[in-house]
């Protein structure tokens, strides 16, 4: 009766270690779906921002183009050339506040998206698996050498 004990035990202990692998097993196969369910919401979210920040662009260079073509109309029709002197300076601030303005929310979309990615260092809960397989086989190696 006494020889069937450390054969029970090393039973007992192999169910145990099959039983966490599987479960390690299922917690990785769940990791990977919610990291691929994560990366199509990314996906997705980095789109939208881009497609906004496109159509932004284009908004704000369309009313730069307004804005300078009425300054350029203004400032002709008080007979002042365009292109020279003040009203050059004029029009190529405006020019140059756009593009400030344009690089201001370039620097908010990259933020944007970079606030959406998800962390290289998540946890999937496998090393855990892992441990605790290793300490019930340890327990069960001293059980047996007792």
């Amino acid at each position: 009766m006494a020889q069937l004990a450390p054969i029970a035990t090393l039973v007992g202990t192999g169910a145990s270690l099959y039983g966490t692998v599987r479960q390690g097993q299922a917690q990785a196969a769940q990791a990977r779906a919610q990291q691929q369910q994560e990366a199509a919401s990314l996906s997705a979210r980095q789109q939208q921002l881009a497609a906004q920040e496109g159509a932004d662009a284009q908004a704000r260079q369309d009313r730069l183009a307004r804005t300078v073509a009425s300054t350029r109309a203004r400032l002709a029709a008080a007979g002042v050339s365009p292109d020279e002197g003040s009203a050059a300076a004029i029009t190529t601030g405006l020019e140059r506040d756009a593009a400030e303005a344009a690089r201001s929310s370039q620097e908010a979309l990259a933020a944007r998206m970079a606030a959406g990615r998800s962390s290289l260092l998540r946890e999937d809960g496998s090393l855990t698996t892992w441990l605790r397989a290793g300490s019930s086989f340890g327990g069960a190696l001293r059980s047996l050498l007792d």
